[in-house]
């Protein structure tokens, strides 16, 4: 399996502490484990700080930056995924992009994660669309999307009787077999490591609970979270109750590395993508 990124990295272990802050020490030792040297962990803690991605106290310990605050708040919810959603009555919600400026890249891409992470896609050009089953509808939707990148200035509103033709488009708009497949492959892998994890070096049980928890998490965040009749809830809901297991187990593996360096309150990572577009693509 390749090595992951060290800016990725750095921003995978911090994720995993919801208050703590992690010393350069666990940092490299951690990145170690990767197959990554510490002069490299170092550097991508510079330019992770010189991003605002990353913040440094007076002791010298690292967290996450305000900049990443958005996303890692939207990554963290996974474990109460299903609490987001509501029954769908048929309506949608609509933001309409076609008056927002394309010069600014790096706006452009805050706006297109921003979408992505809540489950929008274009129906026509200049619309963005979504169901109406989240929980605060509207008004919570437009919150979230704001704080997740989109312009302030970006319309978003309630769209209602469709016309047939129009509403079936919008329904097709994802791929409930791809996702459901999906749900389906992801609980195959958590449950085959479930039972590898006991039988193999301590070294290799974190690394691998650590890819893999980070994998599944992106997966579960970037679930459009479609209601029925579109896809069926208990499978999206099995796979989160999977996942919650491999989560426990995971941060067992790296309960003793922890306690060692002095850093507490460890959860299993988010997806290193996931962290790393915090900055609109930090390259």
């Amino acid at each position: 399996m390749p090595r992951p990124a060290a800016k990725s990295l750095v921003l995978d272990l911090l994720s995993t502490l919801p208050r703590g802050a992690m010393p350069v020490r666990t940092l490299v030792d951690a990145g170690g484990l990767f197959g990554l040297a510490g002069n490299n962990v170092r550097v991508a803690l510079a330019r992770l700080l010189a991003a605002r991605l990353v913040e440094r106290d007076e002791r010298g310990l690292y967290r996450l930056g305000a900049r990443a605050e958005g996303v890692s708040r939207q990554v963290a919810s996974w474990r109460t995924v299903e609490e987001r959603v509501r029954a769908w009555e048929g309506g949608w919600i609509g933001v309409h992009t076609a008056a927002l400026p394309r010069a600014d890249r790096r706006a452009v891409r805050r706006r297109t994660r921003a979408f992505r992470l809540l489950g929008f896609r274009g129906l026509v050009a200049g619309l963005e669309v979504r169901p109406d089953n989240l929980v605060g509808g509207v008004a919570a939707v437009r919150e979230q999307l704001v704080r997740l990148g989109l312009d302030v200035a970006a319309p978003v509103f309630a769209l209602g009787e469709l016309d047939p033709a129009t509403d079936a488009r919008a329904r097709r708009l994802w791929h409930p077999l791809a996702l459901r497949a999906g749900y389906r492959k992801m609980r195959d892998l958590l449950a085959e490591s479930e039972k590898r994890i006991p039988t193999l070096a301590i070294e290799a049980a974190m690394t691998e609970s650590f890819r893999l928890g980070g994998q599944a998490i992106r997966q579960i965040v970037l679930d459009p979270l479609l209601p029925e009749p579109i896809v069926p809830a208990a499978e999206r809901a099995a796979l989160v109750a999977a996942l919650r297991r491999y989560d426990r187990l995971g941060r067992s593996c790296w309960a003793e590395f922890m306690r060692a360096t002095g850093v507490t309150g460890l959860r299993t990572p988010a997806d290193v993508r996931m962290m790393e577009s915090a900055a609109g693509g930090l390259t």
